[in-house]
């Protein structure tokens, strides 16, 4: 496969996107006035929520975690929160933080997961960005090296990052997940406490905290395999926390 890109300007992927960032990068987005929801997702060791050949990749960006008598593997993501235009997008869709922008956006269109291609079809872009530019992917191969060196940076990032961010949410009350291929769970934290807990933890040994989970899934049947593996169920509706599901309705 050989892919030609080239930016044409139309900004359609700066707005409602939740734009992955890096443990640093949230801190920053929240000294610069943006929320960051957080969306999490997991995977038991020994049961349902990832395929066997994803299972490398996952576990190297998740924190091992338990609920009930399970081993599970708990991703979490800070993403920039998007409704609408990002709030660094000016009137002429040009960003106001280009120089310092996410890693996420430096790679665009590239994906981060080694496991997702990258898809035309999946992208918001005109067509005219993949009929004119520099070559991006030559015989299946990425051919720029300094996107793909961004691309191992977000990859190292996620992997740097995980524990912190599960303390974090530790002290942010944050211990239901959804299940990888199911959902996400979602919150949207208060930017000040957030922060500050950042800030707190930052060059400190993390502290004890609870590594218990629940889960939240979107059906009984996903709640029954959940159960059978050994792991707990949140009951009950959210009080902090929104679903987002991926099976379909």
């Amino acid at each position: 496969m050989n892919t030609t890109f080239s930016c044409v300007g139309c900004g359609k992927c700066c707005n409602d996107h939740h734009v992955p960032l890096t443990l640093s990068e949230a801190r920053m987005w929240a000294a610069d006035g943006g929320q960051v929801i957080v969306l999490v997702e997991a995977f038991l060791s020994d049961g349902p929520g990832l395929p066997t050949h994803q299972r490398e990749h996952a576990e190297r960006r998740s924190a091992a975690v338990r609920s009930a008598e399970a081993q599970a593997h708990v991703a979490i993501t800070f993403a920039a929160y998007n409704v609408g235009a990002c709030r660094n997008l000016d009137e002429n869709n040009l960003c106001r933080i280009y120089e310092r922008r996410p890693l996420v956006c430096r790679i665009y269109p590239m994906e981060i997961n080694p496991h997702i291609p990258l898809s035309i079809a999946a992208k918001e872009c005109p067509p005219q960005s993949w009929e004119q530019g520099l070559p991006l992917i030559v015989g299946g191969e990425l051919v720029d090296q300094q996107l793909a060196e961004l691309i191992q940076r977000s990859r190292q990032a996620d992997r740097d990052d995980i524990q912190m961010k599960d303390a974090i949410c530790a002290l942010l009350g944050i211990r239901t997940t959804a299940l990888k291929g199911n959902g996400f769970t979602a919150y949207l934290p208060d930017m000040n406490e957030f922060a500050t807990i950042i800030d707190e933890l930052a060059g400190q040994a993390l502290p004890q905290w609870s590594s218990e989970w629940l889960f939240h899934v979107s059906d009984e049947e996903i709640a029954a395999q959940v159960l059978a593996a050994g792991a707990q169920v949140a009951t009950g509706e959210p009080a902090n926390y929104g679903f987002i599901s991926l099976r379909a309705a």
